[in-house]
């Protein structure tokens, strides 16, 4: 067999086909509809490198005699990462955990190529949806300290929330309470407006 007909056996084309895929997807996600609704590129470069990554050590991986505690033992490494690492939001962590998932999908050999494209298709889909503003729109979050515990805040929320659109000059939606400190008289809240 020559050098030119092993590098494209099937088994290679297979590995491109699904890496091709993979990288579309992720690029998808990650490019097309995460980075045009939030502008974040560090965190774009990040979950697509890291699904690149993923991808190259699972396809490598999925070819030899791998134990399922391994396969721990490698997340249980990825998850050290995140404990050394600047926190970062619900929004990104999904989208960042979506990379990595696409990743798996595509790279292990004991999933066909249709369901892994199916499947993937299925969470591209997905993500736009939900993600979307018009179906569910963006709200933001801040976090405020008053001065003095409103004697409603905890047994009236609609008139609280009514106080904080007042104070704030935002329609506020809801807030929940992070801390009362009654000897010092201060409260600590999350405002969702």
């Amino acid at each position: 067999m020559s050098l030119v007909q092993s590098i494209f056996s099937d088994l290679h084309i297979e590995l491109g086909i699904r890496f091709f895929l993979d990288l579309s997807v992720t690029l998808a996600i990650t490019l097309g509809i995460y980075y045009r609704r939030y502008g974040d590129k560090e965190l774009v470069v990040a979950a697509t490198l890291f699904n690149v990554f993923i991808f190259s050590v699972l396809s490598i991986l999925s070819g030899i005699e791998f134990s399922v505690s391994a396969g721990f033992g490698l997340f249980a490494i990825l998850a050290l990462f995140t404990l050394r690492s600047e926190q970062i939001s619900k929004i990104e962590i999904t989208y960042f955990f979506g990379a990595v998932s696409i990743a798996v999908i595509f790279a292990l050999k004991g999933v066909s190529l249709t369901t892994a494209t199916v499947t993937a298709l299925a969470v591209l889909i997905s993500v736009f949806l939900l993600d979307h503003p018009k179906v569910l729109p963006p709200v933001n979050t801040l976090r405020i300290t008053l001065d003095k515990i409103d004697s409603h805040a905890l047994s009236d929320p609609e008139r609280m929330c009514r106080d904080l659109s007042e104070r704030l000059s935002v329609p506020v939606l809801s807030y929940q309470i992070k801390t009362l400190d009654f000897i010092n008289d201060l409260a600590i809240l999350n405002v969702n407006y």
